[in-house]
């Protein structure tokens, strides 16, 4: 069994064929979903298919690209949303330098308050990073200094400076179907050298549909697809990189009953 730790069950790309898109999902051992928040205000409807679909989970939290768009969030309204039962992590939340839509200092002080809710809550902060690795690398280690809380680098395109800063931190680090593409030769250098029990797989769906799904919507089944080529990088075989994933994100998203209990 596999587990998406990263899909937008809530973007329209899905409302047409939800029920079937998950069903997909399932058909190809894609056990579980987190369906993850990227406006505070449309939590509501991340909530809603979370309590709809019981292998679906989900988090709280404001993208970095609607950071200045969103009422800026309060570490005391993340941390109540997060107690919804089907909540099981805060974000996503970070640095986006890539595309600059919010001011970098307004993005920054939205990033620390994800920090302290994760911080409070135990949960896990899901963290968009893109271009940012030094601002992003100081944070968390500025953060960490001040109190451990759990977290993970998801879609990790970044580079191999920030992804030995977050290991040495206790940080997981996600990977997409980004990993499977044909010029991201450095990223799968840096996948070999991630541990395994440190690493988690996603697609970011709807977007960056792994190969040989290129040029389509992404989906949570895709994501068997890039847990096959993360399988092949590390010279395992893909059963062993699907119970180890499994593991992990179980371990850090600990909110998530166990496999054999109901959701």
């Amino acid at each position: 069994m596999l587990i998406d730790t990263h899909c937008h069950l809530d973007f329209p790309d899905f409302a047409p064929e939800l029920a079937e898109t998950i069903a997909r999902a399932k058909a190809r051992g894609v056990g579980r979903m987190i369906t993850i928040s990227t406006h505070l205000s449309r939590f509501d409807r991340v909530k809603a298919i979370a309590e709809a679909y019981p292998d679906v989970f989900c988090t709280v939290g404001t993208h970095p690209h609607h950071s200045h768009e969103e009422a800026e969030p309060t570490v005391e309204t993340l941390v109540t949303l997060s107690q919804h039962p089907k909540c099981v992590g805060l974000g996503e939340a970070g640095l986006d330098y890539h595309y600059d839509h919010a001011p970098r200092d307004v993005a920054q002080r939205i990033f620390r308050i994800h920090v302290q809710a994760a911080r409070e809550t135990g949960l896990p902060l899901v963290i968009h990073t893109r271009d940012a690795d030094e601002d992003c690398a100081a944070i968390l280690k500025d953060e960490m200094g001040k109190g451990a809380f759990p977290a993970l680098l998801h879609c990790f395109t970044s580079g191999a400076a920030l992804a030995q800063t977050a290991l040495n931190l206790g940080l997981y680090i996600s990977f997409s179907g980004v990993v499977t593409f044909k010029n991201a030769e450095y990223l799968r250098e840096i996948a070999r050298d991630v541990p395994l029990e440190r690493m988690l797989v996603e697609t970011d769906a709807p977007f960056l549909a792994p190969t040989p799904h290129r040029g389509r919507r992404n989906e949570p089944a895709f994501v068997v697809d890039t847990a096959r080529a993360l399988a092949e990088i590390k010279g395992i075989s893909a059963a062993e990189l699907a119970i180890a994933t499994t593991e992990n994100a179980l371990r850090l998203f600990s909110k998530m009953p166990p496999l054999d209990s109901a959701a």
